[in-house]
């Protein structure tokens, strides 16, 4: 039986091959494999995704029929920032590819969208990549502009989105003056 779970330290290496191998799930007419690489090389430290997923409000998707160095495997995680300046962007959003197509990556968003409610945040926003732009529409987001991220010579293309979650909490956008 698959359950959202806030995150747990004993994941973080779970979470690490996961951000990894979906990623490299992805085929080649959407993303290069040269762009795949640049993303993500090679699964990073457990001690790098444990401080990252420290520092922002996470939550995994766990498979209790699926045991993985004796705990339920990791099949989906979400984050989002809880500080002042990043407050409401989420970070990052997958799932594995074995569970892909599930709705798990609908049912994280909306356990993340409950708690920014209750917590008040104004907005939502996110870098969506080409394969979850359609979940983010889905949800209500809007298309802000397309985003472009160099990592490691490569360009790798994405849709920066936004959703407003309550509009008396809104600050004015200061647009930059020309």
């Amino acid at each position: 039986m698959l359950f959202i779970i806030p995150y747990q330290k004993v994941y973080a290496a779970s979470v690490s091959q996961l951000f990894h191998d979906a990623i490299h799930a992805i085929t080649d007419d959407v993303y290069s494999l040269p762009q795949r690489q640049a993303w993500s090389k090679a699964p990073r430290s457990h001690y790098y995704w444990h401080k990252r997923l420290s520092n922002s409000q996470t939550w995994l998707m766990i498979d209790d029929n699926q045991l993985e160095q004796g705990r339920a495997k990791c099949c989906g995680f979400i984050n989002v920032a809880r500080d002042y300046k990043n407050l409401g962007y989420i970070e990052h959003l997958y799932v594995h590819s074995d569970y892909q197509h599930q709705g798990i990556a609908r049912c994280l968003y909306l356990c993340l969208q409950e708690w920014a409610v209750e917590q008040g945040f104004p907005r939502l926003s996110v870098d969506a990549s080409k394969l979850s732009k359609s979940l983010f529409l889905q949800q209500g987001f809007k298309l802000r502009h397309r985003s472009y991220q160099e990592k490691s010579g490569q360009v790798i293309m994405g849709f920066l989105m936004e959703k407003v979650l309550d509009e008396k909490r809104l600050e004015p956008r200061r647009e930059p003056q020309v």
